[in-house]
């Protein structure tokens, strides 16, 4: 029977680094898995609605989404129908052949998005690299010359080498230098810089209409109009990374949908949440950035597959339903966390849209994964100093009040950490 998470202090949930039914699995991933991975001590085992559960049977209420990707918690009950009907019938058959789900989900994509034509892959950064070389190719038609990318500092664009290149964090970089040549970064809000960095032989434009992984930095409308113009300006295209913060989480579907009028992209790359947990990203383009990728000069395996692209639908049609929920959610979310900021001056900002939160503290607060999970909360920091808070889009008040209890707890607790 599972144990659930007392809501006193004197009760709290302890991660399973110290659980013996861990212990042969991190034995075998130290002794057969490639490094590259700094684990929280914790082994998942399951999850229902907003939690999740451990080895051990104890739960968490899950703010991080899988980084965004749980978008309807877990275990949905409608996206389970859906799996195991159409794992029943067609899971794979390659892009070599028709299948019933792309055209009608390429419509959704498209009508939700105000661009005309869609791609689909595996991943965000499948989706940032197609947007690369689509900017590339219009660029290589204009002009030999015509290939240089513009992005932001502080962005995260992936880590393939092309996503890398466009990436404004060094610390992402040093390891793989050269990288692409002729790119440009400029701080974002910096409308001088941009002009600066923009020119003829300008490809493609690319930004996170809200930085994820930087920290939760929404760029502001006259900002991102500026980026329109100068690409109209130059003849480039203008690429919005909606990776994280697109597709429902800010409360409406696309970050660029927050202003009116919204500016609009020529290029769009999507991932995380369409396919509920499921590798599944693409780029949506209008009808001049589209062309410029003819048949033959890009394409995927497993991208778009009828299991993925039905499970998608099946998330759009949920999401129509749940968008005003994540607006609620949100404010309320917001108003919890702000009142927080008052008590603890460590606080210094809360920002982002809708099921994005980002609560930057004033000290370097990676410590603090740890005290939330004794207290049965799953967060992340990033940027070194930002709790970011990426809830499923099915989060109630009621779940809110529970992040926000734990959340105080932690704060309450709260220290640097000495160097």
């Amino acid at each position: 029977m599972d144990q659930p998470l007392a809501e006193g202090a004197a009760q709290k949930a302890q991660p399973a680094a110290t659980a013996s039914l861990s212990q042969p699995i991190f034995d075998l991933e130290k002794q057969y898995l490639l490094q590259n991975y700094a684990r929280y001590p914790l082994v998942l085992t399951r999850g229902k609605g907003c939690w999740l559960y451990d080895i051990d049977k104890r739960r968490y209420l899950d703010l991080i989404s899988g980084i965004g990707v749980n978008a309807l918690g877990h275990a949905h009950p409608r996206i389970l129908k859906v799996i195991r009907e159409q794992s029943a019938r067609l899971i794979h058959s390659s892009n070599l052949y028709y299948h019933e789900y792309q055209g009608p989900l390429a419509k959704k994509l498209c009508e939700t998005s105000g661009l005309q034509r869609a791609f689909f892959c595996n991943s965000g950064t499948e989706a940032i690299e197609g947007a690369i070389k689509m900017a590339r190719s219009h660029g290589h038609h204009v002009s030999p010359e015509k290939y240089e990318l513009v992005s932001v500092a502080n962005s995260f664009h992936g880590r393939s080498m092309g996503a890398l290149s466009i990436t404004g964090q060094p610390k992402y970089q040093a390891d793989f230098q050269p990288l692409l040549p002729g790119v440009k970064f400029v701080q974002i809000g910096d409308e001088a810089g941009l002009a600066s960095a923009v020119n003829e032989n300008t490809a493609g434009i690319f930004i996170e209409t809200i930085q994820g992984e930087g920290g939760i930095f929404p760029a502001s409308a006259q900002w991102l109009r500026t980026a329109r113009e100068l690409a109209d300006a130059h003849n480039a295209l203008l690429v919005f990374d909606e990776i994280q913060c697109g597709i429902g989480r800010p409360g409406v579907h696309f970050g660029y949908q927050l202003h009116t009028p919204p500016v609009m992209p020529d290029v769009v790359a999507l991932a995380k949440p369409i396919a509920c947990g499921l590798p599944l990203g693409a780029i949506i383009a209008n009808e001049r950035a589209a062309a410029a990728i003819a048949p033959g000069m890009h394409g995927t395996t497993f991208g778009g597959g009828a299991l993925a692209c039905r499970v998608a639908l099946e998330f759009y049609d949920i999401l129509d339903e749940l968008m005003p929920q994540i607006r609620r959610a949100g404010e309320y979310f917001f108003e919890g966390l702000r009142r927080l900021q008052k008590k603890h001056g460590f606080v210094r900002e809360v920002r982002g849209a809708g099921l994005m939160i980002g609560v930057e503290l004033d000290f370097t607060c990676t410590h603090l994964v740890a005290a939330g999970m004794q207290e049965g909360l799953l967060f992340n920091v990033t940027h070194g100093n930002v709790v970011r808070l990426l809830p499923p889009y099915i989060f109630t008040e009621k779940e809110v009040d529970r992040a926000l209890n734990g959340l105080g707890r932690v704060f309450r607790q709260a220290k640097p950490v000495q160097a």
